[in-house]
């Protein structure tokens, strides 16, 4: 009787059981017959809610070289300390399975895989590259870069902007009755420059044998060439090449002066070349002139046994492409250097079908008359540094470098100052200067 009474209830425990178990079963996935729904629903609230780190979850999945899980990839839930498999394909098309299907999309695509080979940044700058253009602006409009040797004459355009200039003005009759031209490169904003040469020594340019003009190239910005314009309007001494003006393009500026004097000037007698930082004392280059009868010359301050910079970070640096030699033929320094009248035509020629090299002083008066057996002097009258502003100084020599503006006035006066007396003779001797006695 009493085994009946245990063998009822038992039964009837069950059966209750039974009853309450069935309306929490899902036919999922199981472990060890007690299904894992709730704890999978539970675990993925968790996780959009960011209340479970435990692990690998889908919040900060760890994403593989595969990247993106495909279609059919085990998802990995984790619920405790416990992890369980669950393939995606599988689970019923209803709205719950669609709803986990999205969160995972999410998540993933929030935190994308990075590529294994990252792009250059658009915006991290490329080192310079050494670079030359004919026409071409330097800045505001294409360059054109030289990485290997490279003729001139496909950089040089010839031609000039002579609409505003006075030519005769500065050259009279193809320079028969010249004997002196000076023509001095200008960048095209040192106007200020321009007009303190053009109040002060460029005075003798109203000597009857005394012509002088400023050498330019062409500009992008129309407000400046506007500008240019209107100053050359005025004073009609500008002289505009085809090239951009710039500093890389120094050799293609004085490739136009040399162009220029052998169309429009090629029966003057003596040229000299200088730029607008320069102090000229022209009644003393006119004495030296008649001093010296040479032909096929080019007088100056000699650099010779010189080395090519090699460093890119310098204003003087020289490529290999450019130039591979151990020393530079022997040259007359840039800031100012005199050309007999008869060496003009061939040096531009010659320069056309030269390989280009930016330092304008080395490939004019070194390396193109090398090639043409043009001797070049040394001249100590000729300084081409920064030096003393002794007034008697000043009269003893032809050039000054590396001027401001305000003391080219102060030159001027010094130089004509009739109080001023001066007894002996100024000595220059490598680099010093001696005081008469």
């Amino acid at each position: 009787m009493r085994f009946f009474m245990f063998l009822g209830s038992v039964i009837i425990i069950t059966y209750i059981y039974a009853s309450l178990s069935a309306k929490e079963r899902k036919p999922l996935h199981s472990v060890g017959g007690f299904t894992m729904r709730h704890d999978i629903e539970e675990n993925v609230t968790r996780q959009v809610n960011g209340s479970n780190n435990h692990g690998k979850t889908i919040e900060n999945y760890q994403h593989t070289e595969r990247g993106i899980m495909p279609e059919k990839k085990n998802l990995v839930l984790v619920h405790s300390t416990k992890t369980f498999s669950a393939d995606l394909n599988p689970l019923p098309k209803s709205a719950e399975s669609e709803d986990i299907k999205n969160i995972i999309r999410n998540r993933l695509l929030k935190y994308p895989r990075k590529p294994k080979k990252m792009l250059r940044n658009r915006n991290q700058s490329l080192k310079p590259l050494t670079t030359v253009s004919s026409v071409k602006t330097s800045s505001a409009a294409p360059v054109l870069p030289v990485l290997t040797p490279v003729l001139t004459m496909k950089l040089y355009e010839t031609g000039h902007l002579n609409e505003e200039i006075d030519i005769q003005r500065i050259c009279t009759h193809g320079g028969s009755s010249l004997k002196l031209l000076i023509l001095i490169t200008s960048a095209q904003s040192h106007s200020m420059e321009r007009m303190s040469i053009r109040q002060t020594w460029m005075h003798y340019a109203s000597w009857r044998d005394v012509g002088m003009a400023f050498v330019l190239g062409r500009t992008t910005n129309a407000t400046l060439k506007e500008s240019l314009n209107q100053e050359n309007y005025i004073y009609g001494d500008m002289i505009r090449g085809n090239f951009i003006d710039s500093y890389l393009n120094l050799t293609l500026k004085t490739i136009s002066m040399l162009e220029w004097v052998d169309t429009h000037c090629p029966r003057v007698k003596y040229i000299l070349k200088t730029d607008d930082d320069m102090f000229i004392n022209v009644p003393k280059l006119l004495d030296f002139i008649d001093e010296h009868k040479d032909k096929r010359t080019i007088y100056g301050r000699l650099a010779e046994e010189q080395e090519p910079e090699r460093n890119r970070g310098s204003k003087y640096f020289v490529p290999y492409h450019q130039f591979r030699g151990a020393e530079f033929p022997k040259y007359t320094t840039g800031g100012a250097y005199l050309l007999t009248g008869d060496i003009v035509h061939e040096l531009y020629m010659e320069s056309l079908n030269m390989y280009y090299v930016q330092l304008e002083d080395v490939f004019t008066t070194g390396i193109v008359a090398q090639s043409l057996k043009i001797r070049r002097v040394q001249a100590d009258e000729f300084r081409n540094v920064r030096t003393t502003f002794n007034a008697c100084y000043i009269r003893s020599v032809i050039s000054v470098n590396k001027l401001e503006v305000h003391e080219q006035y102060y030159l001027w006066r010094k130089m004509l100052d009739p109080s001023i007396k001066c007894k002996g003779i100024w000595r220059m001797s490598c680099g010093a200067v001696e005081q008469p006695k």
